[in-house]
Protein backbone atom coordinates (compact mmCIF):
# COMPACT_ATOMS: atom_id res chain seq x y z
CA UNK A 1 0.00 0.00 0.00
CA UNK A 2 2.78 2.41 0.97
CA UNK A 3 4.21 1.32 -2.87
CA UNK A 4 1.12 2.84 -4.06
CA UNK A 5 0.79 5.44 -2.41
CA UNK A 6 4.18 6.67 -3.35
CA UNK A 7 3.74 6.20 -7.22
CA UNK A 8 0.74 8.10 -7.25
CA UNK A 9 2.26 10.84 -5.40
CA UNK A 10 4.83 11.00 -7.77
CA UNK A 11 2.62 10.97 -10.76
CA UNK A 12 0.63 13.72 -9.47
CA UNK A 13 4.22 15.83 -9.03
CA UNK A 14 4.96 14.79 -12.31
CA UNK A 15 1.18 15.93 -13.94
CA UNK A 16 1.31 19.18 -11.95
CA UNK A 17 4.97 20.24 -12.87
CA UNK A 18 3.75 19.84 -16.75
CA UNK A 19 3.70 23.28 -18.03
CA UNK A 20 1.77 21.65 -20.82
CA UNK A 21 -1.03 20.09 -18.96
CA UNK A 22 -4.12 20.83 -16.41
CA UNK A 23 -6.35 19.09 -14.76
CA UNK A 24 -9.13 21.95 -15.77
CA UNK A 25 -8.16 22.34 -19.32
CA UNK A 26 -11.44 21.48 -20.70
CA UNK A 27 -13.38 23.45 -18.43
CA UNK A 28 -15.90 26.44 -19.39
CA UNK A 29 -14.81 29.73 -18.49
CA UNK A 30 -17.54 31.83 -16.93
CA UNK A 31 -18.66 34.30 -19.23
CA UNK A 32 -20.39 36.67 -16.18
CA UNK A 33 -17.01 38.01 -14.78
CA UNK A 34 -14.03 39.93 -15.88
CA UNK A 35 -10.35 40.09 -14.58
CA UNK A 36 -7.46 43.34 -14.35
CA UNK A 37 -4.67 42.50 -13.92
CA UNK A 38 -1.51 44.75 -13.22
CA UNK A 39 2.22 43.84 -12.31
CA UNK A 40 3.90 45.45 -9.72
CA UNK A 41 6.23 48.31 -10.28
CA UNK A 42 8.74 50.42 -8.11
CA UNK A 43 9.51 54.10 -9.02
CA UNK A 44 12.07 56.09 -9.52
CA UNK A 45 13.19 59.62 -8.50
CA UNK A 46 11.99 61.50 -12.13
CA UNK A 47 8.07 59.04 -11.12
CA UNK A 48 9.06 56.37 -13.84
CA UNK A 49 8.16 52.91 -12.83
CA UNK A 50 10.42 49.66 -13.39
CA UNK A 51 8.95 46.33 -12.65
CA UNK A 52 10.53 44.19 -9.94
CA UNK A 53 9.76 40.40 -10.36
CA UNK A 54 7.47 38.82 -12.36
CA UNK A 55 3.70 38.64 -11.98
CA UNK A 56 3.44 36.32 -9.23
CA UNK A 57 -0.74 36.54 -8.85
CA UNK A 58 -2.86 34.25 -9.99
CA UNK A 59 -6.73 33.53 -10.84
CA UNK A 60 -9.39 31.12 -11.50
CA UNK A 61 -12.95 31.65 -13.30
CA UNK A 62 -15.33 28.36 -14.38
CA UNK A 63 -18.43 27.41 -14.69
CA UNK A 64 -19.04 23.79 -13.56
CA UNK A 65 -22.10 21.42 -14.36
CA UNK A 66 -25.40 21.87 -12.22
CA UNK A 67 -25.94 25.98 -11.51
CA UNK A 68 -21.99 25.44 -9.96
CA UNK A 69 -19.32 28.66 -10.55
CA UNK A 70 -15.77 29.18 -9.17
CA UNK A 71 -13.82 31.89 -8.84
CA UNK A 72 -11.07 32.79 -7.05
CA UNK A 73 -8.04 35.10 -6.63
CA UNK A 74 -4.29 34.32 -5.98
CA UNK A 75 -1.48 36.48 -4.53
CA UNK A 76 1.62 34.87 -4.85
CA UNK A 77 4.78 35.74 -3.03
CA UNK A 78 8.50 34.81 -3.81
CA UNK A 79 7.44 33.14 -7.40
CA UNK A 80 4.36 32.14 -8.86
CA UNK A 81 4.50 28.93 -8.47
CA UNK A 82 1.70 28.25 -5.08
CA UNK A 83 -0.28 30.44 -6.90
CA UNK A 84 -0.47 28.85 -10.47
CA UNK A 85 -0.45 25.47 -8.39
CA UNK A 86 -3.86 26.02 -6.30
CA UNK A 87 -5.72 27.56 -8.78
CA UNK A 88 -5.49 24.69 -10.75
CA UNK A 89 -5.55 22.15 -8.05
CA UNK A 90 -8.57 23.94 -6.13
CA UNK A 91 -11.03 23.79 -9.84
CA UNK A 92 -9.59 19.84 -9.65
CA UNK A 93 -11.02 19.16 -6.01
CA UNK A 94 -14.54 21.49 -6.58
CA UNK A 95 -15.43 21.34 -10.04
CA UNK A 96 -14.78 17.70 -11.16
CA UNK A 97 -17.95 16.59 -9.98
CA UNK A 98 -17.18 17.02 -6.29
CA UNK A 99 -20.32 19.13 -6.15
CA UNK A 100 -23.33 18.93 -6.77
CA UNK A 101 -27.19 21.05 -6.03
CA UNK A 102 -28.06 18.45 -3.35
CA UNK A 103 -25.29 19.26 -1.23
CA UNK A 104 -26.97 21.24 2.31
CA UNK A 105 -24.49 24.36 3.32
CA UNK A 106 -22.78 21.97 5.96
CA UNK A 107 -21.62 19.50 2.94
CA UNK A 108 -20.32 23.01 0.97
CA UNK A 109 -18.68 24.37 3.58
CA UNK A 110 -16.38 20.73 4.73
CA UNK A 111 -15.78 20.23 1.08
CA UNK A 112 -14.30 23.65 0.72
CA UNK A 113 -12.17 22.47 3.88
CA UNK A 114 -10.82 19.26 2.56
CA UNK A 115 -10.25 21.28 -1.19
CA UNK A 116 -7.81 23.26 0.64
CA UNK A 117 -6.57 20.63 2.61
CA UNK A 118 -5.92 18.63 -0.66
CA UNK A 119 -4.18 21.75 -2.14
CA UNK A 120 -1.22 22.51 0.37
CA UNK A 121 -0.53 18.63 0.98
CA UNK A 122 -0.55 18.27 -2.51
CA UNK A 123 1.81 21.18 -3.40
CA UNK A 124 4.57 19.75 -0.45
CA UNK A 125 4.19 16.70 -2.12
CA UNK A 126 5.47 18.45 -5.07
CA UNK A 127 8.48 19.66 -3.73
CA UNK A 128 9.64 16.53 -1.06
CA UNK A 129 12.34 15.85 -3.27
CA UNK A 130 13.74 18.71 -3.25
CA UNK A 131 13.21 19.25 0.26
CA UNK A 132 15.03 16.08 0.85
CA UNK A 133 17.63 17.08 -0.93
CA UNK A 134 18.21 20.58 0.58
CA UNK A 135 18.10 18.80 3.55
CA UNK A 136 21.17 16.33 2.34
CA UNK A 137 23.48 18.83 0.87
CA UNK A 138 23.12 21.50 3.81
CA UNK A 139 24.19 18.51 6.78
CA UNK A 140 26.91 17.83 4.02
CA UNK A 141 28.03 21.26 3.92
CA UNK A 142 28.31 22.42 7.98
CA UNK A 143 30.83 19.92 8.91
CA UNK A 144 32.93 20.45 6.05
CA UNK A 145 33.02 23.93 5.77
CA UNK A 146 32.57 25.52 9.81
CA UNK A 147 33.94 28.63 10.23
CA UNK A 148 35.33 28.96 6.06
CA UNK A 149 34.31 31.78 4.39
CA UNK A 150 32.56 31.52 0.67
CA UNK A 151 35.94 32.61 -0.90
CA UNK A 152 38.05 29.87 0.89
CA UNK A 153 35.23 26.89 -0.50
CA UNK A 154 36.45 23.49 -1.81
CA UNK A 155 35.26 23.66 -5.95
CA UNK A 156 32.89 20.65 -4.64
CA UNK A 157 31.29 22.84 -1.76
CA UNK A 158 30.82 25.93 -4.46
CA UNK A 159 28.38 23.29 -6.34
CA UNK A 160 27.12 22.21 -3.66
CA UNK A 161 26.68 25.96 -2.49
CA UNK A 162 24.67 26.81 -5.88
CA UNK A 163 22.78 23.81 -5.96
CA UNK A 164 21.73 25.01 -2.69
CA UNK A 165 20.66 28.45 -3.99
CA UNK A 166 18.61 26.33 -6.82
CA UNK A 167 16.30 24.55 -4.33
CA UNK A 168 15.68 26.81 -2.44
CA UNK A 169 14.32 29.17 -5.48
CA UNK A 170 12.65 25.99 -6.24
CA UNK A 171 10.76 25.34 -3.04
CA UNK A 172 10.41 28.73 -1.51
CA UNK A 173 6.97 30.84 -2.04
CA UNK A 174 3.44 30.60 -0.55
CA UNK A 175 0.22 32.66 -1.69
CA UNK A 176 -2.95 33.40 -0.14
CA UNK A 177 -6.10 32.73 -1.71
CA UNK A 178 -9.52 33.83 -1.67
CA UNK A 179 -12.31 31.79 -3.48
CA UNK A 180 -15.93 32.45 -4.36
CA UNK A 181 -18.35 29.75 -5.19
CA UNK A 182 -22.02 29.72 -6.20
CA UNK A 183 -24.14 27.01 -6.28
CA UNK A 184 -27.82 27.06 -5.98
CA UNK A 185 -27.54 30.74 -6.36
CA UNK A 186 -26.00 31.22 -2.77
CA UNK A 187 -22.49 32.41 -2.66
CA UNK A 188 -20.10 30.93 -0.44
CA UNK A 189 -16.59 32.39 0.16
CA UNK A 190 -13.34 30.80 1.62
CA UNK A 191 -10.46 32.68 2.76
CA UNK A 192 -7.15 32.17 3.72
CA UNK A 193 -4.90 35.21 3.89
CA UNK A 194 -5.54 39.16 3.34
CA UNK A 195 -7.43 39.22 -0.03
CA UNK A 196 -11.01 41.19 -0.06
CA UNK A 197 -14.25 40.17 -1.19
CA UNK A 198 -16.98 42.76 -1.48
CA UNK A 199 -20.69 42.22 -2.49
CA UNK A 200 -22.57 45.35 -3.84
CA UNK A 201 -26.29 45.06 -3.31
CA UNK A 202 -27.80 47.57 -5.25
CA UNK A 203 -32.16 47.86 -3.91
CA UNK A 204 -35.11 49.20 -5.96
CA UNK A 205 -34.96 52.46 -4.03
CA UNK A 206 -31.45 53.65 -5.49
CA UNK A 207 -29.29 51.98 -2.48
CA UNK A 208 -26.27 50.58 -2.97
CA UNK A 209 -24.70 48.48 0.24
CA UNK A 210 -21.03 47.65 0.25
CA UNK A 211 -20.14 43.94 1.98
CA UNK A 212 -17.36 43.11 3.09
CA UNK A 213 -17.06 39.60 3.70
CA UNK A 214 -14.93 38.42 6.26
CA UNK A 215 -11.64 40.05 7.92
CA UNK A 216 -7.99 39.54 6.91
CA UNK A 217 -5.77 37.41 8.69
CA UNK A 218 -3.37 39.63 9.60
CA UNK A 219 -1.99 40.77 12.71
CA UNK A 220 -4.59 43.24 13.18
CA UNK A 221 -7.33 40.55 13.70
CA UNK A 222 -8.14 40.08 16.98
CA UNK A 223 -9.03 36.49 16.35
CA UNK A 224 -6.07 35.46 14.88
CA UNK A 225 -4.05 36.72 17.27
CA UNK A 226 -5.77 35.19 19.71
CA UNK A 227 -5.51 32.00 18.19
CA UNK A 228 -1.93 32.63 17.87
CA UNK A 229 -1.14 33.35 21.83
CA UNK A 230 -3.01 30.28 22.52
CA UNK A 231 -0.48 28.56 20.63
CA UNK A 232 2.20 30.02 22.56
CA UNK A 233 3.37 33.07 20.15
CA UNK A 234 3.82 36.28 21.71
CA UNK A 235 0.81 37.99 20.14
CA UNK A 236 2.02 41.86 21.58
CA UNK A 237 5.22 41.59 19.67
CA UNK A 238 3.02 39.67 16.41
CA UNK A 239 0.74 42.67 16.35
CA UNK A 240 3.81 45.31 16.55
CA UNK A 241 5.98 43.27 13.80
CA UNK A 242 2.90 43.81 11.75
CA UNK A 243 4.74 40.72 9.59
CA UNK A 244 5.71 37.07 9.96
CA UNK A 245 8.36 35.69 8.37
CA UNK A 246 8.35 38.36 5.94
CA UNK A 247 4.77 38.09 5.18
CA UNK A 248 1.65 40.16 6.91
CA UNK A 249 -0.88 37.33 6.53
CA UNK A 250 -1.11 34.68 9.36
CA UNK A 251 -2.67 31.97 6.70
CA UNK A 252 -1.35 31.22 3.86
CA UNK A 253 -0.73 28.17 1.21
CA UNK A 254 2.89 26.66 0.53
CA UNK A 255 5.68 28.56 2.61
CA UNK A 256 7.41 25.67 3.62
CA UNK A 257 9.96 27.70 6.04
CA UNK A 258 6.49 29.00 8.42
CA UNK A 259 5.08 25.67 7.88
CA UNK A 260 8.24 23.32 8.48
CA UNK A 261 10.87 25.49 10.45
CA UNK A 262 8.98 28.22 12.29
CA UNK A 263 10.92 26.77 15.32
CA UNK A 264 13.75 28.42 13.48
CA UNK A 265 11.94 31.56 13.17
CA UNK A 266 12.27 34.15 16.27
CA UNK A 267 8.56 35.16 16.27
CA UNK A 268 7.21 31.84 15.86
CA UNK A 269 10.17 29.73 18.06
CA UNK A 270 7.75 29.13 21.37
CA UNK A 271 4.80 28.20 19.20
CA UNK A 272 3.94 24.85 20.41
CA UNK A 273 2.12 23.33 16.80
CA UNK A 274 2.18 24.86 13.57
CA UNK A 275 1.24 28.30 13.68
CA UNK A 276 0.69 29.36 10.37
CA UNK A 277 -2.09 27.34 8.60
CA UNK A 278 -3.88 26.82 5.35
CA UNK A 279 -7.45 26.12 7.04
CA UNK A 280 -10.04 28.97 5.09
CA UNK A 281 -12.25 30.55 6.68
CA UNK A 282 -15.91 29.95 5.60
CA UNK A 283 -18.21 32.41 5.07
CA UNK A 284 -21.80 31.59 3.71
CA UNK A 285 -24.43 30.73 2.36
CA UNK A 286 -25.85 34.24 1.25
CA UNK A 287 -29.15 33.65 -0.97
CA UNK A 288 -28.48 35.80 -4.38
CA UNK A 289 -31.84 35.36 -5.35
CA UNK A 290 -33.07 38.79 -6.62
CA UNK A 291 -29.79 40.46 -5.81
CA UNK A 292 -28.68 43.42 -8.65
CA UNK A 293 -25.26 44.11 -7.71
CA UNK A 294 -21.65 42.49 -8.52
CA UNK A 295 -19.23 40.29 -6.55
CA UNK A 296 -15.40 41.86 -6.59
CA UNK A 297 -12.24 39.16 -5.51
CA UNK A 298 -9.29 41.61 -5.24
CA UNK A 299 -5.75 40.92 -4.41
CA UNK A 300 -3.67 42.37 -1.59
CA UNK A 301 -1.89 44.76 -3.90
CA UNK A 302 -4.81 46.20 -5.30
CA UNK A 303 -6.58 46.87 -1.82
CA UNK A 304 -2.91 48.20 -0.33
CA UNK A 305 -2.38 50.43 -3.76
CA UNK A 306 -5.51 52.46 -3.75
CA UNK A 307 -5.15 52.52 0.32
CA UNK A 308 -1.71 53.92 0.29
CA UNK A 309 -2.90 56.40 -2.10
CA UNK A 310 -6.33 57.62 -0.43
CA UNK A 311 -6.24 55.71 3.24
CA UNK A 312 -8.49 53.18 3.91
CA UNK A 313 -10.85 54.98 5.46
CA UNK A 314 -13.13 54.77 2.36
CA UNK A 315 -10.84 52.35 0.38
CA UNK A 316 -14.20 49.82 -0.59
CA UNK A 317 -16.56 52.78 -1.18
CA UNK A 318 -13.81 53.92 -3.87
CA UNK A 319 -13.65 50.86 -5.45
CA UNK A 320 -17.31 49.94 -5.40
CA UNK A 321 -18.08 53.28 -7.26
CA UNK A 322 -15.31 52.82 -9.79
CA UNK A 323 -16.58 49.57 -10.80
CA UNK A 324 -19.83 50.87 -10.89
CA UNK A 325 -19.03 53.77 -13.30
CA UNK A 326 -17.23 51.89 -15.49
CA UNK A 327 -20.27 49.10 -15.67
CA UNK A 328 -22.00 52.12 -16.70
CA UNK A 329 -19.80 53.10 -19.96
CA UNK A 330 -18.13 49.96 -20.83
CA UNK A 331 -19.39 47.08 -23.26
CA UNK A 332 -17.22 44.33 -21.47
CA UNK A 333 -15.92 43.02 -18.56
CA UNK A 334 -13.16 42.25 -19.22
CA UNK A 335 -12.33 46.09 -20.21
CA UNK A 336 -14.64 46.96 -16.91
CA UNK A 337 -11.66 45.19 -14.33
CA UNK A 338 -8.97 46.25 -16.32
CA UNK A 339 -10.56 49.91 -16.27
CA UNK A 340 -10.76 49.74 -12.64
CA UNK A 341 -6.95 48.25 -12.34
CA UNK A 342 -5.77 51.19 -14.29
CA UNK A 343 -7.75 54.02 -12.34
CA UNK A 344 -6.10 52.36 -8.94
CA UNK A 345 -2.60 52.30 -10.85
CA UNK A 346 -2.71 55.99 -12.13
CA UNK A 347 -4.26 57.39 -8.47
CA UNK A 348 -1.02 55.75 -6.90
CA UNK A 349 1.09 57.02 -9.52
CA UNK A 350 0.22 60.29 -9.26
CA UNK A 351 -0.09 60.71 -5.44
CA UNK A 352 3.40 59.57 -5.20
CA UNK A 353 4.61 62.19 -8.05
CA UNK A 354 2.30 64.85 -6.51
CA UNK A 355 4.94 65.01 -3.39
CA UNK A 356 1.34 65.41 -1.30
CA UNK A 357 1.30 63.84 2.15
CA UNK A 358 0.73 60.61 1.34
CA UNK A 359 3.31 60.23 -1.11
CA UNK A 360 6.04 58.51 1.10
CA UNK A 361 3.23 55.47 1.22
CA UNK A 362 3.08 55.10 -3.41
CA UNK A 363 6.92 54.56 -3.75
CA UNK A 364 5.92 51.24 -5.14
CA UNK A 365 2.99 48.31 -5.22
CA UNK A 366 2.62 44.93 -5.82
CA UNK A 367 0.64 43.00 -8.34
CA UNK A 368 -3.13 43.83 -8.53
CA UNK A 369 -5.81 41.42 -9.91
CA UNK A 370 -9.46 42.32 -10.02
CA UNK A 371 -12.29 40.08 -10.58
CA UNK A 372 -15.60 41.47 -11.13
CA UNK A 373 -18.82 39.15 -11.92
CA UNK A 374 -21.73 40.70 -12.21
CA UNK A 375 -24.96 39.64 -10.47
CA UNK A 376 -28.09 40.25 -12.97
CA UNK A 377 -26.51 43.85 -13.55
CA UNK A 378 -26.51 44.79 -17.11
CA UNK A 379 -23.49 45.90 -19.10
CA UNK A 380 -24.00 49.90 -21.29
CA UNK A 381 -25.59 49.80 -24.35
CA UNK A 382 -22.92 49.82 -26.94
CA UNK A 383 -25.61 50.92 -29.75
CA UNK A 384 -25.77 54.47 -28.50
CA UNK A 385 -23.56 57.41 -27.22
CA UNK A 386 -24.16 59.88 -24.76
CA UNK A 387 -24.15 62.46 -27.46
CA UNK A 388 -26.71 59.63 -29.81
CA UNK A 389 -29.12 59.80 -26.82
CA UNK A 390 -27.92 57.29 -24.68
CA UNK A 391 -27.83 56.89 -21.04
CA UNK A 392 -24.90 57.07 -18.89
CA UNK A 393 -24.32 55.92 -15.10
CA UNK A 394 -21.54 58.02 -13.75
CA UNK A 395 -19.80 58.11 -9.93
CA UNK A 396 -18.23 61.19 -8.80
CA UNK A 397 -15.11 59.87 -6.79
CA UNK A 398 -13.58 63.14 -5.80
CA UNK A 399 -10.16 63.27 -4.74
CA UNK A 400 -9.53 65.82 -2.46
CA UNK A 401 -5.77 68.11 -2.52
CA UNK A 402 -6.08 68.78 1.07
CA UNK A 403 -2.51 68.23 2.85
CA UNK A 404 -3.97 67.44 6.59
CA UNK A 405 -6.21 64.75 5.67
CA UNK A 406 -6.33 61.55 4.11
CA UNK A 407 -9.63 61.17 4.30
CA UNK A 408 -11.59 60.56 0.25
CA UNK A 409 -15.16 61.70 0.13
CA UNK A 410 -17.07 59.51 -2.05
CA UNK A 411 -20.36 60.65 -3.65
CA UNK A 412 -22.32 58.19 -5.78
CA UNK A 413 -24.83 59.65 -8.44
CA UNK A 414 -25.79 56.31 -9.55
CA UNK A 415 -29.00 56.02 -11.98
CA UNK A 416 -29.02 52.01 -11.85
CA UNK A 417 -30.78 50.72 -14.92
CA UNK A 418 -33.93 49.07 -14.93
CA UNK A 419 -33.44 45.44 -14.90
CA UNK A 420 -35.23 42.55 -17.49
CA UNK A 421 -35.96 38.79 -17.01
CA UNK A 422 -32.76 36.81 -16.62
CA UNK A 423 -33.03 33.12 -17.94
CA UNK A 424 -30.03 31.20 -16.41
CA UNK A 425 -28.06 34.23 -16.10
CA UNK A 426 -28.19 35.52 -19.63
CA UNK A 427 -29.82 38.55 -20.36
CA UNK A 428 -32.31 38.42 -22.48
CA UNK A 429 -33.28 42.45 -23.08
CA UNK A 430 -31.20 45.34 -21.52
CA UNK A 431 -33.78 47.81 -22.13
CA UNK A 432 -32.49 50.94 -20.07
CA UNK A 433 -35.05 53.18 -18.29
CA UNK A 434 -36.57 56.03 -20.89
CA UNK A 435 -36.76 58.86 -18.71
CA UNK A 436 -33.06 60.77 -18.23
CA UNK A 437 -32.84 63.62 -15.98
CA UNK A 438 -32.46 67.15 -17.28
CA UNK A 439 -29.75 69.79 -16.84
CA UNK A 440 -32.21 71.71 -14.55
CA UNK A 441 -33.36 68.45 -12.27
CA UNK A 442 -31.05 67.20 -9.49
CA UNK A 443 -29.61 63.83 -10.41
CA UNK A 444 -31.12 60.66 -8.55
CA UNK A 445 -28.29 59.95 -5.60
CA UNK A 446 -27.74 56.82 -4.46
CA UNK A 447 -26.33 56.00 -0.69
CA UNK A 448 -23.58 53.99 -0.30
CA UNK A 449 -23.77 51.78 2.94
CA UNK A 450 -20.73 49.54 3.64
CA UNK A 451 -21.13 46.50 5.70
CA UNK A 452 -18.13 44.04 7.21
CA UNK A 453 -19.62 41.00 8.51
CA UNK A 454 -17.37 41.16 11.43
CA UNK A 455 -17.11 44.58 12.31
CA UNK A 456 -20.40 46.53 11.09
CA UNK A 457 -20.29 50.17 10.27
CA UNK A 458 -21.99 52.14 7.71
CA UNK A 459 -21.15 55.66 6.03
CA UNK A 460 -23.13 57.49 3.53
CA UNK A 461 -22.38 60.75 0.93
CA UNK A 462 -24.46 62.48 -1.78
CA UNK A 463 -24.17 64.81 -4.13
CA UNK A 464 -26.56 66.45 -6.30
CA UNK A 465 -24.36 65.40 -9.26
CA UNK A 466 -23.69 68.71 -11.18
CA UNK A 467 -20.41 67.29 -12.57
CA UNK A 468 -22.73 64.99 -14.57
CA UNK A 469 -25.22 66.29 -15.65
CA UNK A 470 -27.11 63.89 -18.08
CA UNK A 471 -28.40 65.47 -21.71
CA UNK A 472 -31.96 64.91 -22.77
CA UNK A 473 -33.11 61.93 -24.12
CA UNK A 474 -33.32 63.93 -27.54
CA UNK A 475 -29.91 63.48 -29.71
CA UNK A 476 -27.43 66.86 -29.92
CA UNK A 477 -28.01 68.08 -33.27
CA UNK A 478 -24.88 69.28 -35.44
CA UNK A 479 -25.03 72.81 -36.26
CA UNK A 480 -23.61 74.06 -39.82
CA UNK A 481 -20.20 73.15 -39.51
CA UNK A 482 -21.07 70.09 -38.01
CA UNK A 483 -19.90 70.48 -34.40
CA UNK A 484 -22.32 69.45 -31.31
CA UNK A 485 -23.01 72.26 -28.94
CA UNK A 486 -20.69 72.18 -25.97
CA UNK A 487 -22.70 71.33 -22.83
CA UNK A 488 -19.68 71.97 -20.19
CA UNK A 489 -19.81 75.74 -18.89
CA UNK A 490 -15.71 76.46 -18.82
CA UNK A 491 -16.80 80.01 -18.15
CA UNK A 492 -15.95 80.32 -14.74
CA UNK A 493 -12.59 78.57 -15.48
CA UNK A 494 -11.73 81.22 -18.29
CA UNK A 495 -12.43 83.95 -15.35
CA UNK A 496 -9.98 82.15 -12.94
CA UNK A 497 -7.14 82.11 -15.38
CA UNK A 498 -8.07 85.45 -16.36
CA UNK A 499 -7.32 86.43 -12.86
CA UNK A 500 -4.13 85.10 -11.86
CA UNK A 501 -2.45 85.34 -15.81
CA UNK A 502 -3.51 88.63 -16.36
CA UNK A 503 0.13 89.79 -17.12
CA UNK A 504 0.90 87.07 -19.77
CA UNK A 505 -2.58 87.80 -21.44
CA UNK A 506 -1.46 91.16 -22.68
CA UNK A 507 1.45 89.86 -24.35
CA UNK A 508 0.31 86.05 -26.02
CA UNK A 509 -3.25 86.64 -26.15
CA UNK A 510 -5.84 85.56 -23.58
CA UNK A 511 -7.24 82.53 -22.87
CA UNK A 512 -10.66 81.30 -24.12
CA UNK A 513 -13.13 80.95 -27.27
CA UNK A 514 -11.47 82.85 -29.71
Amino acid sequence: MQRFSSNMAAQRRNFMQSPHQSWTDDLPLCQMCGVGTAPNCVYGSDGKSTQSHPNEDGHLRFRGEDGCFLYGVFNGYDGSRVASFASQCLTAELLLGQLNSSHTDNDVRRILTQAFDVVEKSYFETIDDALAEKAHLSNYLLPHNENVSFHQLSPQSHKVQERLKELEQEVSGGATAVVALILNNKLYIANVGINRVLLCKSSSDGQNQVLQIGRPHSTDNEDELQRLAALGVDSARARQAGQIAGQSSTRRLGDYRAKFNYNEIDLLSAAKTRPIIAEPEIHGSLSLDGVTGFLLLMSEGLINALESAHGPEQANQEIVAMVAAELAQQTSLEAVSQSVVERVKRLHHDVYVSGRQRATYCSRHEDMTLLIRTLNYPLADAALTPTQGGRIYPVSVPYSNSQSTSKTSVTLSLVMPSQSTLTNGTNTASTLEEGTPTPGSQSPTATLQSTNTQTQSSSSSSGDGSLFRQRGSQAAQPDETGRVPPYVDFTQFYRLWGGDHSDSQSTQGGLGPQ
